[in-house]
This record gives structure tokens, sequence and C-alpha cells, in this order.
């Protein structure tokens, strides 16, 4: 059992709409362990987005601010996959290989120059003086990038800009960009052609919708290069380039390029505005492929399946459900079924039917077992926590603690059966509100390449304390994802209605992990098997730990406060990366191991993604 909710007829009319309308509902994210304040705003509140990158959620005036923002915001899971490209891992750990970079420059220059081509079609379009100015300033940044690049080639003694011809990423990206400030985009005409100022000034909208990508894109990869640099550990053979991406005059740059974007876009109609978008979009694709096409002859740790092979290997993914894969807790997707479809407190219920409570007895009824689950579960948190803070790391102390949460879950869950509060749901209203619940982004479509990738030889296995397997199947089939293994509790149901009763398999961090040793038995010793496990919880705590890579997504207080206590670090996914790159050698081996007792963290499925299988 997860916490499930303060006030249940706040959001009865939410999921009355899920079980009747085809019309998915998107609910914010929470961390179920959280005050019952913040999960009854968070029950009470739909939202639009979740946050999908390694980047910390913006406030919302932020959001609020101007087109080139928003898009930022819209596409940042793309500059995640940029910036887990092996290319950008190995320059931010210092060991990319010379002749790598030497090769990126000479397609960097290539592209710098049409680059600044682009700016100059731009300007010729701007009927506004400062447009002109603004663009004639950027311009010029652009000429002093290539200075830049003509100093590493006054270091080298040669330059492969002459040598180098481009490669296809680069002509793409190069022809796009041109293309674009030609007015060669669908639906305008060319710059000869174009009759009047507006005309103009669009192609000239379209063109800095087309470039603004990639001054973010490096604005936000020099500052997140630079955060890795160890300002006492000698110097960093690239550091040249990341302290004139993160430079003040750089991310001034990028600002002026978005600022100039909007001022350009602000009287364009909803077609234009997505026609921006549209080229925003494809600009951060090309960004990646740029990066993807720099010729790597060194091993990375990234992406984790390039060296799988499956007559070898065996990958075993495991994920936890509840807040790691959904947006609100299955616990309380079941309460709001049961309440949408009790009976009225004045209705008369049918002979032959199982007897259930009202509506109202149910509201009541739940917010009476969530507020004792709530005050019990953080008195076991703090009778779990030892008095004194473990220095290394103890896995077996852990354990051992942990199987306090086993009584203290078994107790809640027979006071949900034993209330009747589950009696008398459909089945078919279950797979209903499964199919039509929103997972967190990226979660489905990551599970979908998993298991559409015939070079794989993966499994896919999710253990949860769900009430009901059924539920969490539903979700999944909608994705087509049946094959998924589910390792659940289960409703029981007489002619498809639930009596109320559970049968009861996963319950706790000693259920779950048990679950999980009993599941890689059954694989046998015969492949190499690396196993990965993503959760969010102190439920997941165990099997986190016995994964070779455990990965947190969310930022739940209690795994944290828990998990330090017995000598756990929680380590961010990307700076592990980056470490991890900076140890990985020619001859060596890059080596995940269970019970570390280093876990990493994430914002976003789109960093689990980017990390397993890459772009």
């Amino acid at each position: 059992m997860r916490l499930l909710f303060s006030n249940p007829i706040k959001i009865s009319f939410l999921f009355s709409n899920l079980l009747s309308s085809s019309n998915s509902l998107r609910l914010g994210l929470s961390d179920s362990l959280r005050s019952r304040r913040v999960i009854f705003q968070f029950l009470t509140t739909q939202s639009s987005s979740l946050s999908m990158a390694a980047i910390p959620p913006l406030s919302s005036s932020v959001v609020e601010e101007g087109l080139a923002r928003k898009l930022w915001i819209k596409f940042r899971r793309e500059s995640v996959f940029a910036m887990y490209t092996p290319f950008a891992v190995c320059l931010a750990s210092g060991n990319l290989k010379i002749e790598t970079f030497r090769h990126y420059i000479a397609q960097d220059v290539h592209f710098l120059k049409a680059f600044a081509q682009a700016y100059e079609l731009a300007e010729e379009c701007a009927d506004d003086d400062d447009a002109k100015l603004s663009i004639t300033e950027l311009r010029k940044g652009v000429l002093e990038e290539l200075k830049m690049h003509n100093s590493f080639v006054q270091e080298w003694g040669t330059d492969l800009a002459k040598e180098v011809n481009n490669n296809s990423a680069t002509l793409k990206y190069t022809d796009f960009l041109l293309a674009t400030a030609s007015g060669k985009v669908e639906g305008v005409k060319g710059p000869g052609k174009l009759a009047t100022p507006f005309e103009r000034t669009k192609v000239a909208a379209y063109t800095l919708g087309a470039m603004s990508p990639c001054m973010r894109l490096y604005g936000f990869l020099g500052k997140e290069f630079q955060a890795l640099v160890n300002p006492n550990g000698g110097d960093h053979p690239y550091k040249k380039w990341i302290d004139n991406y993160s430079s003040e005059s750089f991310q001034a740059a990028a600002l002026q390029t978005e600022d100039l974007l909007d001022k350009l876009s602000v009287s364009l109609t909803g077609e234009e505005l997505s026609i921006i978008e549209k080229l925003y979009h494809q600009a951060m694709k090309h960004e990646i492929d740029f990066f993807c096409a720099q010729p790597l002859a060194q091993p990375t740790v990234v992406p984790l399946i390039k060296e799988h092979n499956p007559e070898e290997d065996h990958l075993i993914l495991f994920s936890d459900f509840d807040l790691t894969c959904t947006v609100v807790d299955s616990s309380a997707i079941l309460a709001e079924i049961a309440i949408v479809t009790a009976p009225k407190s004045d209705q008369n219920q049918p002979e032959g039917q199982l007897s259930r409570m009202s509506s109202a007895e149910l509201r009541n009824t739940w917010g009476l077992l969530s507020g004792q689950y709530t005050e019990e579960y953080e008195q076991c948190i703090e009778s779990i926590l030892p008095s004194k803070e473990v220095k290394e790391f103890n896995y077996e102390a852990l354990h051992k603690a942990l199987l306090q949460l086993l009584d203290f879950e078994k107790r809640a869950n027979s006071r949900v059966i034993e209330s009747g509060v589950l009696k008398g749901i459909s089945l078919e209203d279950i797979k209903r509100a499964g199919e039509r619940l929103i997972l967190q982004d990226g979660c489905t479509s990551f599970f979908q390449k998993i298991v559409k990738n015939e070079n794989l030889n993966a499994n896919v296995h999710v253990l949860s304390y769900c009430w009901c397997g059924d539920l969490i199947r539903a979700s999944f089939s909608s994705g087509g994802l049946n094959v998924l293994d589910v390792h659940a509790n289960e409703f029981v149901f007489e002619e498809s209605i639930s009596t109320g009763e559970i049968v009861i398999k996963v319950e706790s961090p000693i259920d779950k992990v048990q679950a999980f040793n009993n599941i890689l038995e059954k694989y046998g010793n015969d492949r190499k098997k690396l196993t990965v496990y993503v959760g969010d919880s102190v439920g997941d705590l165990l099997c986190l730990l016995e994964a070779d890579i455990g990965i947190v997504i969310g930022s739940s207080s209690s795994l944290r406060r828990i998990g330090s206590q017995f000598g756990v670090s929680f380590v961010p996914l990307y700076p592990g990366l980056v470490k991890k790159q900076k140890e990985y050698v020619e001859g060596s081996s890059c080596i995940w191991k269970g019970r570390s007792g280093i876990l990493h963290t994430v914002n976003s499925w789109a960093e689990v993604q980017a990390f397993i299988l890459g772009w």
C-alpha cells in the first residue's frame, strides 16, 4: 500500500471523466510520501507536462516568458539525448581522443560558416533596424567562435577543415539552415518573391527558430560541463572549449538570439508559430545527429547496450510502477473508481449484487485509511533510522531495518481489505481506467524500444505494490506492451466484480527483493546477466541496491533519508557517467556491480533511455 490522498471528494470528477471519456487526464507528478497538503494540491491540479530532462523544473513565471523559452522546455528531451551522446560524455570527461576532437572542429568550422551565412540572410529579411543590429552582433559572435577554432588549428599545425569534407550529418544540418534562411520552407515564398516587409520578417523569424536551438544547447552543455570540471584536478584538455560556451558572453548571445526570435514572431499566426516549432525541433535533432556522427575510436560508457551480444549477454530490466511509471499512485485510482461507481446513499442496491458502501461512506472511509497510513508511515520511517549515520554502506543492516516496513504494510493492507472499500469494482472499469492512464513522459516509448529491438536479448519486469495487477497490465497494453512481465498483487473477482479481497504477493521491500532474486534465478547462468532497476521509493531500495545498476527517478525524501543513513550514495547519473568515462581506458572493462552502495538519480525517463539505448 502507498499513501492515498487526503480528500477524495475533490478529485472524484477527474476519475469520473477517466472512466467515461476517451480524453485521458494528465495529472501532475508527486512523491507518494509527501505531506497530505502536497498530495491534496497534486490531486486537485491538472498539469500539461512533466519534468523531462536533467534540468530542474522551471517556475510558472519562467515558462510563461517567450516562444524561445517555451520551445526549449518542450524539446528539452532532445537536450538530454545530445548530452548523453558518446562524443559529449567523452568531451565532458576530458578523455576524448584528440583525433576525434580535431575531426569535430573541422566539421564545426564548416557548420559555423553556414551559421554565419544564415545570420546574414536573416539580417537581409529583417525589417526592423534594431533587429538588423542584433543579428549583426550575433554574426560577429560566430566569427569569434571561428577564431577560437582557428586557435586550435594553430596549436595543431594543420587545418583539417581544408582536408576533411562535410560528413552527411553536417551537410544535412547546413543545408537545412541555409534552406530555411533562403525562405525554402513549406508554404513560404523565396526571398526574391517576398512582396511585403511582413513576409520578409516571417522568414527572419523562421531562420532564428532554426538557429536558436544551437545557441541554447551549446550554452546549456557549456554550463553542464563546466560544473563537472574539477578546479583542483589539473587542466582539462578541452577547457578552452568549455570556457567559451559556459562564458557569460556566450550565454548572453544565446539569450539575445532567443529574445530576437520572440520579437520577430510576436505577430505571427498560430500556423506560422507551428512552423517555427517544427523548425526548432528539427534543428535539435540535427544537433544530436551532428554529435553522433563524430568518429570515436575509444571505449565509452554510453550507451549501455553498445557492446551487447544477444548470443552471450542478457539484459534484464526491472521497474517499479507507482510514481516511477505513473504520475499518480494506483491506490488513488482504485479508490476513485470505487467512489465514482458506488451507489448514492439514497439508492437501493439491486438484489444479488455484493453489498457496497455508499459513495459518501467510501469517501469518509478512504480519508480515515489515508490519514492513518500517513501518520503510521512517518512513525515507522523514524523508527527505522539509526541513531547515528552509518559512514560505510551496510546492506545487511539496511535489510534488517526494513523488516519493520513488512509488518507495517501488512497491517495497512489488512485494514483496507477488512474495510470493504475495494468491494464491487468491475474489472471492465479497472481496465478502462488503466488503458487511459497517463504514464510519465518517455516511459512507454522506452519500453517499446526495448521490446521491439531485435538485436537485444532483453526482458522487462514490473515489480509493484499495486493492489491490482490488471490495472498495470491495462496501462501498458494501450502502448502495445503486453509482453511485459507484471509482478503485483491481484484483486479477487466473482463474475468480474471485485470481492474486496486481495491476493497479496508484494507488499514490502523484503517481498520485492525476494521476487527480484527469484526472477533472476529462473534465467540461469548460461548468459552474462546485466540487471537494471528503476524505482522511486523506499519500497524499491533493496532492489535498487541489488541490481547492477540502480536508477532512482524523482526525488523521494524518505528514500534518500533512509538510504543516506545506511551509507548509500545518491549520484546524479550524468556526472556519474562522466566520472566512469574518465576511468575507462583502453584494455579495461566498464564494470557495473550490484551492492556497490551507489545509486544513480535521474529526473526523467529520457535520461534512462539516453543512457541505456542512446539516440
